[in-house]
């Protein structure tokens, strides 16, 4: 089987929080609407417009996978109503997607990223629409993959397969961390990756399948939880 060569991480809620950045984004975003495009924030507040985006969703089944044209899609729906032109909706979603990579990074994330990349090559795997330059940790990824390109979401197996051709590697030559038990460990489980669960919260394992043999609490125990999964591959 040989030893790991390649990490691949989830984002959102593995290297940073992510609901308080899509919430100021969101915030972000209706200000700017309130400024320039008052109609349409005349008649809706925060949460109804995530109604309609949500709807979106359930109108659009084939387009969940991009979050992205889910958002754009709801602002062509708002200027619409308000008689406003629909280039409203990239001039809002800028305002959106600006706020929304302004990222506080968990306080282990850019150590570990540095301390792993001299030996494993890193590569990002997200069903979210994040961008890695915009974040400012570009530097440490030899590649990334969202949900929106690929075509399909995490724990869907044809998304880690996607990255892994792409990259030249085996599946059993990965592993994958990532905070979310069905699209990041079963994900992974099911593409033949293997996969670490990050528990910051010491969380009871939520489903019915087994834990991962995997599972660290930081990403400051990575290193050493790859380490010895390797060793004990080479022993068997």
């Amino acid at each position: 089987m040989g030893g790991i060569r390649a990490i691949i991480f989830d984002l959102d809620n593995t290297l940073w929080d992510v609901w308080p950045v899509i919430v100021r984004a969101e915030h972000a975003m209706h200000e700017f609407l309130a400024r320039h495009y008052p109609r349409v924030t005349e008649r809706h507040d925060l949460r109804s417009m995530r109604d309609v985006r949500a709807r979106m969703a359930l109108d659009h089944p084939a387009m969940r996978h991009d979050f992205t044209w889910l958002r754009l899609e709801a602002l062509r729906q708002h200027a619409r109503e308000a008689t406003y032109p629909e280039a409203m909706a990239d001039h809002a979603f800028e305002a959106f997607y600006r706020a929304r990579n302004e990222v506080t990074l968990y306080d282990d994330v850019r150590p570990a990223l540095a301390a792993l990349a001299p030996d494993y090559r890193l590569f990002a795997l997200s069903n979210g629409n994040a961008d890695l330059s915009l974040c400012g940790i570009d530097q440490y990824f030899e590649m990334s993959l969202a949900a929106r390109e690929a075509g399909m979401l995490k724990p869907d197996p044809r998304i880690f397969e996607i990255l892994l051709e792409r990259a030249g590697l085996a599946a059993h030559e990965v592993a994958h961390v990532g905070d979310d038990a069905e699209a990041d460990v079963e994900g992974a489980r099911a593409a033949g990756v293997l996969p670490v669960w990050l528990n910051r919260e010491a969380a009871a394992w939520p489903r019915e399948s087994e834990p991962p043999a995997l599972t660290i609490r930081g990403l400051d125990e990575l290193a050493a939880a790859i380490a010895a999964a390797t060793q004990a591959r080479v022993s068997t």
